[in-house]
Order: C-alpha cells, then structure tokens, then sequence
C-alpha cells in the first residue's frame, strides 16, 4: 500500500495498512467524514520521524499509538491536536492544546489588515501567532508585538514565528491585554474570547479540547473589545487602525463601543460566508 499524507509519501506493509484499516472503521463509527484520509493522517503523525515521543517506540508500539489516536479522534478530539499542524492564510502552523485553532474565518482579518498602511503591529491574545506571523511574513519591512496572558500558547508562537522565519521582527510579551505593553503601533489586530458563557455548552464538542480562556470571556462576549475600545487610542499611532474579529451577531454592540471611544471611521466587512466578521476603525 502506498499513500501520501501531511506531506510526505508512505509505502506500508499489509500488516500496517490493517492498521489503517481498523482505525479507519472506529472513526467511520463515529461518522467522522472522510475517515480513511484522516486514518491515513493519524498514521502519518504517529509515523514522523521529527516526533521523539514516536521514534522511540517499535513499529507495534507505533500502530498502538495510531489506535489510540483514532479513538481520542472519534472522542472529539481535533486532528490538529494529534498531527500538531493547522493551515492557516500561506502557513501551516504548529498548534496543541494550549492555542485555539486558526480558523479560515480568521484569514478575513489578515487580508483586511495587508490592505492598510502600517509597518508596527500588535496582535493582543495571539494564541498561535497566526495572524501576527502571517502578516510579517506577508510584510517583510514590519515589525511586530504579540501579546498572551498564556505562558505556554506564547511558547507556540515562539515556535511558529521562528518556523515561518518572522522570530527576529516580532517580540512576543505574555500581558493580560495592554497591561504589559509598551510602544505605539500604527496597527492593533485582535481575534479576542468572545463567545458568551451562556453559550458555551451549545458548542461543538471538539471545542472542549481548545483552551476555554481564549473562547470566552466567562460573561457575556464583549469584554475584551471594551477593553480594546477604551485603550486602544493610547497605543496606535495618529491615523492607525484597529482591527477585531467579532462574533456573527456582536457588529452593532462592537461597533458602538469603538464609537463611543472616539475611534473613526468604524466598519464592518463581512467573511466570504456573507456573516459580520471584522469590525475596523481608525485613530483620527
């Protein structure tokens, strides 16, 4: 048997390909879509030569693991969490537990923010680094900060930054929003915690193994961008803007508050699903 998966090619023997077989079947049971090319996936993970944890073990301790893999995966938990990879704008990143996953939604705000003037960046509750690490990558002549109440999601973005080779422009500060933010920037970027607490147990149980710090605010939604909205004059530059992704239903309540702040030229842009997703504004 011979496949491709996570970008590299596999040639397995028939006691291996079994394997895939038997972990295809426990997430087919659990109506996972396309079960066989993430069985095929699992595999690879458990296969890479980059993991010590997997390269320490036998072949029989390998395909253990791959088995184990398929029923965290049928469980709910995410690939991304057992192949430690998510795409993301040009990139892919590394990602665990300690991050949210950089979602295709979350690319409308690189995209919005490479439309503006800038050269400074701040990205407050980085998470991964995604959207700082892409759009210094994207803008070779910008410098950026990245800033997380998280110790270990900053030791991700460490990871990514230095990965995607955009380490020496972006200085990484582990601060409870501007708390421990120094300098001014012509561009605040932000994809805070902004689903309400109340709504939480509506949501896919895959979210239950992402970090319920960066999903919520433990109230209702908005905390973070009041606190956006009220600093972040202090910190951009005379004409810089700032841009947040919102929650499908929190435009009006975001935008008010950057209004209310004295920020200009508030804006929605919607994602390519046609659902509010950036509010921007600028300082005048």
């Amino acid at each position: 048997m011979h496949f491709f998966a996570l970008g590299r090619s596999f040639d397995v023997t028939d006691d291996q390909a079994q394997t895939i077989e038997t972990a295809a079947g426990i997430l087919q049971d659990a109506g996972i879509p396309a079960a066989r090319r993430e069985a095929r996936m699992i595999w690879a993970a458990c296969f890479d030569p980059d993991d010590p944890e997997c390269g320490a073990l036998d072949d029989v301790g390998r395909q253990s693991r791959v088995l184990h893999h398929a029923r965290a995966r049928a469980a709910g938990k995410p690939m991304s969490h057992i192949t430690n990879q998510r795409a993301f704008y040009d990139h892919t990143f590394y990602v665990n537990e300690a991050v949210l996953d950089p979602r295709p939604e979350t690319e409308c705000l690189v995209r919005a923010a490479l439309e503006l003037p800038w050269t400074t960046l701040l990205d407050m509750g980085t998470g991964s680094g995604a959207i700082a690490v892409s759009l210094l990558a994207a803008r070779q002549n910008a410098r950026g900060v990245a800033c997380d109440l998280s110790a270990a999601a900053l030791a991700v973005a460490e990871r990514n930054a230095y990965d995607i080779g955009v380490a020496e422009r972006l200085t990484l500060v582990q601060s409870d929003w501007f708390a421990a933010v120094d300098g001014v920037f012509d561009l605040i970027v932000s994809n805070p915690p902004y689903i309400a607490a109340e709504e939480m147990a509506g949501l896919a149980c895959e979210l239950d193994h992402e970090p319920r710090m960066a999903l919520t605010d433990e109230a209702d939604g908005l905390s973070a961008y009041r606190v956006i909205a009220r600093d972040a004059g202090t910190y951009l530059a005379p004409g810089g803007s700032v841009l947040v992704e919102i929650g499908p239903t929190q435009a009006d309540a975001v935008s008010a508050l950057f209004s209310n702040h004295g920020l200009r030229d508030v804006k929605v842009i919607p994602d390519l699903d046609g659902r509010d997703r950036i509010v921007a504004a600028r300082r005048g």
